[in-house]
């Protein structure tokens, strides 16, 4: 692929944007061959975590704004050239068997946040650029910003980003609640999503499968009875490695 680099080690698979001369900026041609990626990782036994990350000085600079020049917008909307397969790529992260991390440096506006916040949870550093830009430049979400930057920091937050354009730093993602931790540098970063996708590639795959499902029924902000009810109900053969693990423990 031209705009994708993967690779799998240790039951980590790694997927990096890779056009790093235009700080990742998403095209059609990157966005198609992410979905390729995602759906030959998801069918991989071997791995067990994904890495999502950018190759370069930045995660992803968000859409290409150079190509929207070449198109029609109609009512704010990017069209369906970018529209349909960014939806692919947004539905194939969020049904993922695995957990997702996306790991964000440098830069990660608009398009790049709202694909950031498919995944399962997100690490920056601290210098980290975010921003939504769609209000800016005359343009309004359709890969799921207002629900999902909403979901992350309170709507109220999320308005103020979106009305303003504003650009904040992974400190502030920090704080609202956005990453889950901000590195000092790119190579604290690393270290981190190192860790953390290790210590996940150890657990159960049954486990982690049930658990990605289980949390889909927390997204549904069901009442607490009625949550509490499906848990319970539902079933994961998947989960076939309990007795190998329990016999292992303290032997």
């Amino acid at each position: 692929m031209q705009f994708i680099k993967t690779s799998k080690t240790g039951g980590i698979a790694r997927v990096q944007f890779n056009r790093p001369e235009a700080l990742n900026a998403f095209s059609p041609a990157l966005l198609n061959e992410l979905v390729r990626a995602i759906r030959d990782i998801d069918t991989d036994p071997n791995i067990q975590v994904m890495v999502l990350s950018g190759e370069g000085r930045a995660f992803s600079a968000g859409v290409d704004l150079k190509s929207l020049q070449n198109i029609t917008a109609e009512a704010g909307r990017v069209g369906d050239e970018f529209d349909g397969v960014a939806n692919n790529a947004a539905l194939a992260i969020r049904e993922m068997r695995l957990p997702v991390i996306a790991s964000v440096h440098g830069y990660c506006f608009t398009g790049a946040l709202e694909l950031a916040l498919h995944c399962d949870f997100i690490y920056t550093t601290k210098q980290t650029k975010f921003g939504d830009t769609h209000a800016k430049w005359g343009l309004r979400p359709t890969w799921g910003m207002s629900q999902n930057l909403a979901r992350a920091v309170g709507v109220r937050r999320a308005r103020e980003l979106s009305f303003t354009a504003r650009t904040f730093t992974g400190t502030d993602a920090l704080e609202w609640g956005l990453a889950i931790e901000a590195a000092d540098d790119n190579d604290a970063l690393a270290e981190l999503v190192e860790a953390r996708a290790s210590a996940i590639a150890e657990a159960s795959p049954g486990a982690l499968s049930a658990y990605k499902k289980l949390y889909r029924v927390a997204e549904e902000n069901r009442p607490l009875e009625d949550a509490l009810a499906q848990e319970a109900r539902m079933e994961f053969p998947e989960i076939t490695d309990t007795a190998e693990r329990l016999a292992a423990f303290g032997a």
